[in-house]
């Protein structure tokens, strides 16, 4: 089973998917199940047969459904650079003892197949490609089998960055914090179906290029270990989500550097889990 968000006249709605179909169910988006279940709890998955998130409606076909991002309003959004060993590299880095970590907010996400919009003021927007981690439970000082409990699942996201306003100073935030360029989704996949490390292949295209292709098992951090450093800092809550850093190929390494275009189509996928397809559009 899988579960979404989708866009309705009168808000969002989280549905569980099963092949094609999707059954509404009560909870306004994932974000909101997965705390319904935490509250109650129980592992989310079985929230929704205990009633806790029950269905509102008929299954109804998942295509043409308008979809949002996954968690539409997570209380965090926490996201970590030079995770691969590649990207590290080619963006002239050392190695990280630790992980380095930043932040966005909920306004920088996009549903999966969303348009992305180009900021005019950005003149080399970039991409990265990313597992997401989903968090399930309320979790503070996790170890090892605490924050692989605390996983609920993993999802599809790209960092897309402005790489020339990242440059005008050593801190992050600034390329990566811009309204509305952040594609996740399609949907969460639970852990159980993938493993609290998995490793999948990951690939990026863009207008039919691939640009970037790894497994995220090569991550210098994987998500257990990134959910335990993480929920030292800060308590996590359910529907937070951990971007877990990007492998080599973006395109600010290149040379000349390469951004995306007016017209491009940003393509992200993770095998097992799904596919982001977002058109770049000047608006």
């Amino acid at each position: 089973m899988r579960y979404v968000t989708f866009r309705t006249a009168d808000g969002t709605r989280a549905g569980a998917v099963d092949g094609t179909q999707v059954t509404p169910l009560e909870c306004t988006d994932v974000g909101a199940l997965l705390a319904a279940a935490d509250a109650a709890e129980l592992p989310f998955a079985r929230a929704v047969a205990s009633g806790v998130c029950a269905a509102a409606g008929p299954p109804r076909p998942l295509v043409g459904l308008d979809l949002a991002p996954v968690v539409p309003h997570p209380h965090k959004v926490l996201c970590v650079g030079l995770n691969y060993r590649p990207h590290i590299l080619e963006m002239g880095r050392s190695e990280p003892d630790h992980p380095t970590l930043f932040t966005k907010w909920d306004d920088t996400l996009l549903g999966p197949g969303d348009d992305l919009v180009l900021p005019p003021e950005v003149d080399l927007l970039d991409w990265e490609a990313e597992l997401v981690v989903v968090v399930g439970r309320t979790t503070r000082r996790a170890d090892e089998s605490e924050a692989t409990a605390a996983i609920a699942g993993f999802t599809v996201g790209n960092d897309v960055t402005a790489r020339d306003w990242q440059a005008r100073t050593s801190q992050f935030l600034q390329g990566k914090a811009w309204e509305a360029t952040c594609p996740i989704g399609p949907w969460l996949v639970p852990a159980e179906e993938l493993g609290p490390r998995p490793d999948l292949e990951l690939s990026c295209a863009v207008s039919g290029r691939t640009v970037q292709r790894a497994r995220t098992g090569e991550l210098v951090f994987d998500p257990v270990a990134l959910v335990a450093y993480a929920s030292t800092i800060t308590t996590l809550h359910p529907g937070d989500l951990v971007f877990t850093g990007t492998p080599g190929g973006v395109g600010a390494a290149r040379n000349p550097p390469v951004g995306l275009v007016d017209g491009d189509e940003l393509v992200t996928t993770i095998e097992g889990i799904g596919t982001l397809r977002n058109h770049c559009t000047r608006g």
